[in-house]
């Protein structure tokens, strides 16, 4: 463990703050980092569902057992409402809905 003086040393290094070095969490900043990193063309080329599928395998058998035309219909008519009443593009309201839907599930 650093003493203060290491301590403010690595912050001027690192242009941080005490509170921030302090709290620092690699994997989050790493996490930040690739995504902020990550072209829109490399993003493309990932099978989310597979990647998320190993720590959530649901996500790979759902199809199996759900009416995804119908969950289809339903999301595409939130988009289509999302687009119409805030001038939303595709990938906009696509985001904002799974915000909402964050939100939704954190018990906003």
């Amino acid at each position: 463990m650093p003493d203060i003086r290491q301590s403010k040393r690595l912050s001027n290094l690192y242009h941080v703050t005490l509170d921030e070095l302090i709290e620092f969490d690699i994997d989050v900043k790493e996490i930040e980092q690739i995504i902020e990193n990550t072209s829109e063309k490399t993003e493309q080329k990932i099978d989310w569902t597979s990647v998320w599928g190993k720590k959530y395998p649901v996500l790979t058998t759902y199809q199996e057992k759900v009416d995804i035309n119908e969950y289809i219909m339903k999301i595409m008519e939130l988009l289509d409402s999302l687009k119409t009443a805030y001038g939303y593009h595709d990938l906009d309201a696509m985001l904002v809905l799974k915000d909402i839907l964050s939100h939704a599930w954190n018990g906003y």
